[in-house]
């Protein structure tokens, strides 16, 4: 069983990194001129080919495309996460959220103690996975590399579906241990969870990610809304990820 699980994780460590979809090709065909994309022969090995025949060149450049489109999202959600604020209505959780806020514009990489103190505001309103709004899931889902276009319905059973199976690996991993990953697996974790580790060192990734899983193992299913904001409060301003 044990065994098993430890497979499960690898797998998806080594297969999920880059889930890009139907709406990440859709995006990447209609994408603003701001983004350099090259020509149709360069697009061509990133539509048409999986992730184990791209070359190591072209497995930085499609990352760090992917991470662009995900990362056009972040400030839509750390607004919502401000506009909160007034809805909160323990006196300290709201100091809490607006230090966070404050931290997020300033710059500076929340610890984890940041991060957990605020866990009962994801786990009931104004912030739990039943209370969020349909500008926030949309937002949310593009952080993920998920489709925003369907209705909320769908975007919030999607969403706790995509939380869940990271929460789940998670404590996979944490059972593993980080020390027990490849360079590979730990980059591919870390990318999968948020952070665009194609030009982070292999030390800083296992760091980034055993600040994750400790945050993660520590998170009820109820609170799983703070594991997915994750994706965002975590990695925003980690060293070497504002790319």
């Amino acid at each position: 069983m044990a065994l098993s699980r430890v497979c499960w994780a690898r797998a998806a460590l080594w297969g999920s990194a880059v889930p890009p979809g139907l709406y990440v090709v859709r995006r990447l065909q209609f994408v603003r001129s701001g983004l350099t994309w090259g020509a149709p022969r360069y697009l061509f090995p990133r539509q048409l080919l999986i992730q184990h025949f791209w070359t190591p060149k072209q497995q930085i450049d499609f990352l760090d495309i992917y991470h662009a489109l995900r990362k056009q999202s972040h400030p839509a959600i750390l607004c919502c996460l401000e506009k909160v604020v007034p809805l909160i209505s323990d006196a300290g959780l709201q100091w809490h959220m607006t230090e966070l806020c404050t931290k997020m514009q300033r710059g500076i990489h929340p610890a984890v103690h940041d991060i957990l103190a605020l866990r009962e505001c994801f786990s009931n309103h104004p912030l739990g996975m039943d209370q969020l709004r349909a500008l926030q899931m949309k937002a949310l889902s593009r952080a993920m590399l998920l489709t925003p276009y369907l209705p909320s319905v769908l975007l919030r059973h999607r969403l706790k579906t995509h939380t869940t199976v990271i929460h789940q690996l998670d404590k996979a991993l944490a059972k593993l241990g980080v020390g027990q990953l490849t360079a590979q697996e730990v980059k591919s974790a870390c990318y999968l969870r948020g952070l665009n580790s194609t030009h982070i060192a292999e030390e800083r990734c296992r760091t980034w990610l055993g600040e994750w899983l400790q945050i993660s193992c520590s998170l009820k299913e109820t609170e799983l809304s703070l594991l997915l904001h994750n994706v965002v409060l975590l990695s925003i301003n980690y060293v070497g990820s504002r790319r």
